[in-house]
């Protein structure tokens, strides 16, 4: 069967959709599909929708509906046309708009596209297995033609109809946007059910009608969707001769995004959880770099960008169909890429609700803070950004800042890389540091003091020890930790009198 005319023409102006279910908590493939749109709708100058498929009362939550929101406004994924935006189709939640579906399904009927359905699922199986067939075939067409005597009958039965799209004889084809023509043979696909017995649209019917009133022109969504979209083609061209749709639109299947094992990415898997890598310290720029990675690239030998680059430069024929891993280590390490490349003040705005949240400062923004809490993060973030991959790491890096010296933790690790000689050293460390006026406590004169105190030869008067060693007696001291920001620089963020009664509490363990 070929396509229609009226298919989307190189002229059209681009209209696409992401339409999630609102249940659950968003996941990365779902973002990823959402992020293909976005990014082809802003390439080409297009209307990007943002509607909720919400007709699963049983499953559909407002918690879910806020997550999405929450989602999308957090990367930045503005869209033009929606829920909490309005725009000239609303309402763009599917519960909302029951009066226009009984409306096209009425015409639907009407026009022969589609019919009243009383077998049962057991007399299907039955039918079948009397005829020698597969009783898992699926519907076999018995009620296309019923008459108008035949359906009372099943009425005074107490029967209720569902209603199925009639399929048609001949196979179905589109070209993929990104895998190219594609056919479904002639009675492969069974006629469907698009309202349920109780009167309830079902997705099948929705989700296309959706698309054929707001005019959506390209439908990119999930590989699991294709199976489906023989049906929508046929449904569509129904919608078309009845005018409710004005174009059919262009399908791309966007590849699987997979896990552990090569298998797809279960909604249970940890890393499919977008929040959950927000909570670590994922920035909105980097994740969605990646994501961008899961079916797509910008060059062959280039993984990092931003999200302007990305629409400068997608296109959806560019998509690669196979499926994509979804690679945590690979994740983290753009996500490095992109603290890296935050001005400043940026980052060091970024880390406070990371602060916050572990109860180590009393506000969610470096403006609500006091002075002294704004003085020690602009001080200490500087030494940090190089060293960071995720912005939760800010709490183990620079956490020692904003602790009473009474009340940091030696963690277990550290305390376990101390060596005989930690004693000695933190006695020497802390008699040459109490000679430097608190004035004069600064980088250079500490590392100077130091240096000469603990690494220097015996003979020169210092304990001959090689700086690694030297040193990470100090550092367990001062943070608690055996990785952490620039030692001497921390000592000067500190100041004297911190650092020697914090030298002294861990001496006193020895």
């Amino acid at each position: 069967m070929p396509p229609p005319r009226c298919s989307v023409s190189a002229s059209s102006p681009v209209r696409v959709r992401f339409c999630p279910s609102p249940t659950g908590t968003p996941h990365v493939g779902l973002i990823r599909t959402a992020l293909f749109n976005w990014a082809y709708a802003r390439h080409v100058g297009g209307t990007f929708v943002f509607r909720i498929e919400d007709t699963d009362p049983a499953r559909d939550s407002q918690e879910s509906y806020l997550q999405l929101l929450d989602a999308l406004r957090w990367l930045g994924m503005d869209w033009d046309e929606g829920v909490e935006v309005g725009g000239p189709h609303e309402p763009y939640r599917q519960s909302q708009r029951y009066d226009l579906y009984r409306d096209v399904v009425a015409r639907l009927v009407e026009g022969g596209y589609a019919y009243e359905s009383f077998s049962t699922p057991e007399e299907v199986e039955a039918r079948h297995r009397a005829a020698g067939r597969d009783p898992k075939l699926g519907y076999d067409g018995y009620d296309r033609d019923l008459t108008d005597e035949q359906k009372a009958a099943y009425r005074a039965d107490g029967r209720e109809p569902v209603i199925r799209v009639r399929m048609p004889d001949e196979d179905v084809s589109f070209v993929d946007l990104v895998r190219g023509e594609i056919t479904f043979k002639g009675g492969s696909v069974p006629d469907y059910v698009i309202v349920r017995g109780n009167g309830h649209p079902l997705y099948t019917l929705v989700n296309p009608v959706d698309d054929a009133l707001m005019g959506i022109t390209h439908v990119l969504r999930g590989e699991d969707l294709l199976s489906s979209t023989p049906r929508q083609v046929v449904l569509y061209r129904a919608l078309l001769d009845l005018g409710v749709a004005t174009v059919m639109p262009q399908f791309g299947h966007l590849p699987y995004v997979m896990g552990e094992g090569n298998k797809k990415l279960s909604k249970r898997d940890p890393e499919s959880n977008l929040f959950l890598h927000r909570d670590r310290g994922f920035t909105p720029e980097g994740l969605l770099n990646y994501l961008a990675l899961l079916g797509w690239s910008i060059a062959p030998d280039r993984d990092v960008f931003t999200m302007a680059e990305m629409v400068a430069a997608f296109d959806v024929a560019d998509v690669n169909p196979n499926p994509a891993r979804f690679d945590l280590k690979k994740a983290e390490a753009i996500n490095g890429a992109h603290v890296r490349m935050l001005a400043p003040e940026d980052f060091r705005d970024r880390l406070v609700p990371y602060l916050h949240a572990a109860g180590l400062v009393p506000a969610d923004s470096y403006a609500d803070l006091s002075p002294e809490h704004r003085a020690l993060l602009d001080a200490g973030a500087p030494l940090v950004q190089e060293r960071m991959t995720l912005l939760g790491e800010a709490v183990g890096m620079l956490g020692f800042l904003f602790v009473a010296d009474d009340a940091l933790e030696v963690a277990e690790d550290a305390r376990g890389a101390l060596r005989a000689e930690s004693a000695d050293v933190l006695d020497r460390a802390a008699q040459v540091l109490d000679g430097i006026p608190a004035d004069g406590f600064t980088t250079d004169a500490t590392q100077t003091a130091l240096g000469a105190a603990l690494v220097s030869p015996v003979e020169e008067g210092g304990l001959g020890i090689k700086p690694r060693f030297a040193y990470t007696p100090l550092r367990v001291a001062l943070t608690g930790r055996r990785v952490s920001p620039p030692l001497f620089e921390s000592m000067e963020i500190l100041g004297k009198d911190a650092t020697l009664a914090r030298i002294a509490a861990l001496r006193a363990t020895l």
